[in-house]
């Protein structure tokens, strides 16, 4: 039945002036086209709207209407909304729209003008933080080394950034991909996107740049380095990712009662991440590790040492299962090779900072590590998974108190768990073999802060001091390349005077911070904290200010209707 006749049957039944100007509008607005039919609706909503309100005032302050005349007034307004419905769903029909695939509980009554969809503010803050600290431990990481990667057991600030990355990108893939009309479609996005952050990885991280203080290009392809962390982003996004888009049409259309409803509900993706769990602890507590040996390079001279293992299960840095699947998959040569082992005691007395190599040192603190390695990175699933379970509970649950409750409560099991397990020394917490006691750790930390953000951001609506957060969070991407990777810096190191060391960088480093605080550490913190972090938190507000984003996997384009 076309539009127009439905609009009659229903006009029929109504007879005050405003909802005959009403049917003639919108019967009119059906022979327009279809965009400036779609804008018209949307004004006659609007004058639809304010007349419901002008009606409360008048039932509010006037002297009242008889309860036959209040009838007469209901059926009227109910038949207008029918009207306008009516076309409404004639255009949803034409853009293939609708909401049939949306759980039970999101299945609310639409206003009749459409609010415009918040951007998730705490999803950018808390990526726009982990920017922040990645650019903080990498650059001013070599003046406090108690900032930088932990040697080997424990955790320290840097050993944040990383989990936190996956876990945002986990909570940001679950608001992208709450509804999917295409699912061949939806797997091309992801392959794509899988694929550029590949390309990026290896390109920054293979070995080609040398920047920031190295002005030369180029890659020898015999050491090329195939891991790094847009690699190890790029893995988890797509696993993660690929699940919950071929499990979409798995989901229940609501969730049952109860507090663990929202994991029964997903309970694929939780089996995508056991497995991952399985994977990795199997192959690390039972692959038998041989002895194995590597070359050092020195000036017209190299040197082979052996590495004595034969054994099984061992977490130290020389004989563990996460180093020997990277060494046989990739090759020895493709690895990093500057592992931060190197600064534990047993290589180095000025540990835990970097230093010479001490007399009597073992043999592997020379050799080659993968940090963000095959078997390393398949644990590191279980981080993004956590994190898509985040961003279900908010698509789901609407108050505040139900979000807090899921994430606090979750945050706290993994904390206890990782404690457990590091102080046990069943697990110790460790970000180079990203070990399960880590994930806990790390995906609990995480969880916290999230929980944090959320609360001063989203419910008590102090936005203002994150904004820096947020904009940078928009182009996580940009600062990611042109800061954390020194490309910037290079750009700018390639202009100098006389010497390569006097350009501006260094000149600002020096002059304004270093010898101004009379300290090599505090003016290098200082200069990262108020030369570098700030000015790219301003380049990334004048972005945003012109809409202009480099997008980061899916975390930019995820509007949700968030109170």
């Amino acid at each position: 039945m076309p539009v127009w006749t439905k609009i009659l049957l229903i006009q029929r039944k109504t007879s005050t002036n405003f909802q005959l100007l009403t049917f003639w509008t919108l019967n009119t607005l059906h022979e327009l086209p279809f965009g400036l039919r779609s804008m018209s609706v949307d004004f006659v909503k609007s004058v639809l709207w304010i007349e419901k309100y002008i009606r409360k005032l008048e039932e509010g302050f006037g002297k009242g209407a008889e309860p036959a005349s209040k009838d007469k007034d209901l059926q009227g307004k109910k038949a207008t909304e029918n009207i306008v419905d009516n076309v409404i769903s004639n255009e949803n029909e034409q853009k293939s729209i609708t909401t049939s695939d949306l759980p039970e509980e999101r299945r609310v009554e639409e206003p009749l003008i459409k609010q415009k969809t918040k951007r998730v503010a705490t999803l950018d803050a808390f990526r726009g933080l982990t920017i922040v600290l990645m650019v903080l431990v990498d650059d001013a990481g070599g003046a406090y080394a108690r900032i930088d990667h932990s040697p080997w057991n424990g955790c320290t600030l840097a050993d944040f950034v990383m989990p936190f990355f996956l876990f945002i990108v986990g909570v940001a893939i679950a608001l992208a991909l709450k509804k999917i009309p295409k699912v061949e479609s939806a797997i091309r996005k992801i392959t794509l996107r899988t694929l550029k952050l590949l390309f990026w990885g290896i390109l920054l991280q293979g070995g080609y740049s040398h920047a920031p203080n190295d002005l030369s290009y180029g890659v020898d392809m015999k050491k090329i380095r195939w891991c790094g962390i847009l690699q190890r982003i790029a893995l988890v996004y797509f696993v993660v990712a690929l699940i919950e888009t071929l499990t979409t049409k798995l989901r229940p259309s609501s969730l049952s009662p109860g507090h663990f409803s929202i994991f029964t509900a997903y309970k694929w993706q939780w089996i995508g991440g056991f497995a991952a769990f399985v994977i990795y602890m199997v192959t690390t507590f039972s692959l038998y590790v041989p002895d194995w040996s590597f070359v050092v390079y020195g000036d017209h001279k190299h040197d082979r040492y052996t590495v004595k293992c034969g054994m099984r299960g061992h977490l130290g840095p020389a004989c563990n299962a996460v180093g020997y699947v990277d060494r046989q998959v990739w090759g020895i040569n493709h690895l990093y090779n500057q592992p931060v082992w190197a600064r534990l005691r047993a290589c180095t007395l000025s540990s835990p900072a970097s230093g010479p190599l001490r007399d009597g040192a073992p043999t592997w603190c020379q050799a080659p590590f993968e940090p963000e390695g095959l078997l390393s990175s398949i644990s590191a699933i279980i981080s993004g998974t956590i994190g898509i379970h985040y961003g279900h509970v908010l698509i789901h649950f609407k108050g505040h108190a139900e979000r807090l409750k899921q994430w606090v409560s979750m945050a706290l099991v993994l904390l206890i768990v990782a404690i457990i397990l590091h102080f046990t020394d069943a697990i110790p917490i460790n970000k180079q073999l990203y070990s399960f006691s880590y994930v806990c750790f790390t995906a609990g930390a995480a969880g916290i802060v999230f929980s944090g953000f959320y609360i001063l951001i989203d419910v008590w609506g102090m936005r203002t001091p994150f904004l820096f957060l947020e904009w940078i969070g928009m182009n996580a991407m940009l600062v990611f390349v042109m800061a954390a990777q020194g490309i910037f810096a290079a750009f700018i190191n390639g202009w100098y005077f006389k010497n390569p060391d006097n350009n501006l960088v260094n000149w600002i480093q020096n002059h304004v911070f270093i010898d101004v605080w009379k300290s090599e550490r505090v003016g290098t913190l200082l200069y990262v904290l108020f030369a570098e972090i700030t000015f790219w938190a301003v380049v990334s507000g004048i972005l945003h200010k012109l809409g202009i984003y480099w997008k980061f996997l899916m975390g930019h384009a995820v509007p949700t209707a968030f109170r």
